[in-house]
């Protein structure tokens, strides 16, 4: 297998499902011969000789893999992240060019973009952090792309990547977020809605399994109800899907015989941790990492199981009025989760200096992603009548939309409480409303224990400047410097 000098405008090395799918879907837009490559030659071999209508042009040995590009030479690097990612980057620095671009398509951590872009940059070849959104699916039929990198690299990176992204409304989903780390991290708080919005739709599942006693053929017509409203999304589709789904070896619903454990990856948790760093609240997509955490403890599941005696008696409801309920605390609970995740955005587009435009990430994510759903249209209207929302919950579409859905949310929230039905996600979602919604908040507490125990000082509500009460003395109260701690 030789490769052909110079004539592949764009080349792509990994060759598991994730980057032969999207070799495929290169390979078949107009425009695009496309390289391939692999450290293990068996997978391209195979690739080629599976889809000779592709037109690949295979290489195994990355010298003929570089050779086979034309300048400016671009590679998309899609193997797994970490170790991986770094020894791929380095053989392909060692042997291209300044002005060549080098795109890393995995679901990488953006720290590790951001130093990647740092080191690769001095040496003149431009280096491309990209979200790819989309699963295996996606990325043979059209992903939601979310690229970095400098705007020089996207000028030839762009339109390649156009060619293979979904279409919203006649827009290629894929626009340049930002510098360096910037398509990465929008890719991580991608991850982490996706997380929330997992969350809520299993909750709304096992509400109206518990609670309506609905078996799971049935909730899913309930689901497939919804997908023909303000519901609508790629979820919600799926979600009817699985739950119709019957299990041939045994007969039964297939979410019967699946065991409920839920696994994850980094990105739910890195858009937790990084929301703590940037000080973002963003409690509904941390309660959903948490959830997946806590279902794959079965040990200590089984221990307090133990000592239980009783459970609580299920409330009963009606069954049409309380899945209406159910309908109106889920679409109220997505709306703050992606609330939550567009706060994540701005805090980090202004700790590293990207210049994000919130509106361009809701239309891109509108088609091809995981998340996509047809409430997106409703984000990017939100922001283009005002770039500068403090939170999506202050626009008009969405304040009403979850002020109408109030009191259903507060009955699905309490009646789960009392059946002894866990919501985490529905109940931190609704929690995060009723902080943004009351006057005062307690922290006005838990700024005067910090200042009793550890003199850390606070603020007043009716002058300015920073106080100290001397707790251990006369208890007058001094002006202090602000505490650092």
């Amino acid at each position: 297998m030789s490769a052909e000098s110079g004539t592949a405008n764009i080349g792509v090395v990994g060759m598991a499902v994730m980057g032969s799918n999207l070799a495929r879907n290169l390979a078949s837009r107009e425009g695009n011969t496309v390289a391939v490559y692999n450290r293990s030659p068996e997978r391209t071999r195979k690739l080629v000789a599976e889809h000779p209508e592709a037109g690949f042009v295979a290489s195994e040995s990355v010298d003929d893999f570089v050779a086979s590009l034309a300048k400016p030479r671009t590679a998309i690097i899609m193997v797994q992240a970490g170790a991986g990612t770094d020894a791929v980057i380095s053989e392909l620095a060692a042997r291209f060019e300044p002005g060549d671009i080098i795109v890393d398509g995995g679901n990488a951590n953006f720290h590790d973009t951001i130093r990647r872009e740092k080191d690769i940059s001095a040496t003149g070849i431009h280096f491309v952090g990209t979200g790819i959104s989309g699963g295996e699916e996606g990325a043979l039929n059209g992903p939601s792309i979310m690229p970095g990198g400098t705007v020089e690299a996207y000028e030839t990176l762009g339109p390649i990547l156009a060619s293979i992204a979904a279409v919203a409304e006649g827009e290629p989903c894929v626009t340049h977020i930002g510098t360096d780390g910037a398509g990465h991290f929008v890719k991580m708080v991608h991850n982490g809605i996706e997380y929330a919005d997992m969350q809520l739709i299993a909750e709304a599942y096992d509400l109206l399994r518990t609670l309506t006693k609905r078996q799971p053929a049935e909730i899913a017509e309930v689901f497939e109800a919804w997908n023909s409203g303000d519901l609508e999304s790629y979820l919600i589709e799926i979600t009817a899907e699985v739950l119709r789904q019957v299990d041939a070896s045994t007969g039964k619903p297939f979410i019967d015989i699946v065991l409920d454990q839920a696994g994850a990856k980094g990105t739910g948790s890195w858009t937790v941790q990084n929301a703590l760093d940037l000080g973002v609240p963003v409690g509904g997509i941390a309660e959903a990492v948490f959830a997946r955490s806590l279902s794959s403890k079965p040990a200590q599941r089984a221990a307090v199981q133990a000592t239980i005696k009783a459970r609580p008696a299920v409330v009963e409801v009606d069954v049409d009025s309380f899945a209406d309920d159910i309908r109106a605390a889920l679409y109220a609970s997505k709306v703050v989760a992606y609330a939550q995740g567009f706060d994540e955005i701005i805090a980090g587009a202004q700790q590293y200096g990207w210049n994000i435009d919130k509106g361009a990430i809701a239309k891109i994510w509108r088609a091809g992603c995981i998340i996509r759903a047809q409430f997106l249209n409703r984000i990017v209207e939100a922001y283009e009548k005002n770039p500068e929302l403090e939170t999506l919950l202050e626009d008009p579409y969405f304040a009403e939309a979850v002020a109408s859905g109030e009191e259903a949310w507060r009955r699905v929230v309490s009646t789960a409480a009392l059946s002894g039905v866990p919501v985490p996600g529905f109940g931190a979602a609704l929690s995060y409303y009723d902080s943004l919604s009351v006057p005062r908040l307690p922290a006005a507490l838990v700024q005067g224990q910090r200042d009793f125990f550890g003199a850390h000082t606070y603020k007043r509500v009716d002058r300015e400047g920073t106080f100290h009460t001397l707790w251990s003395g006369d208890r007058t109260e001094i002006e202090s410097e602000p505490s650092t701690h």
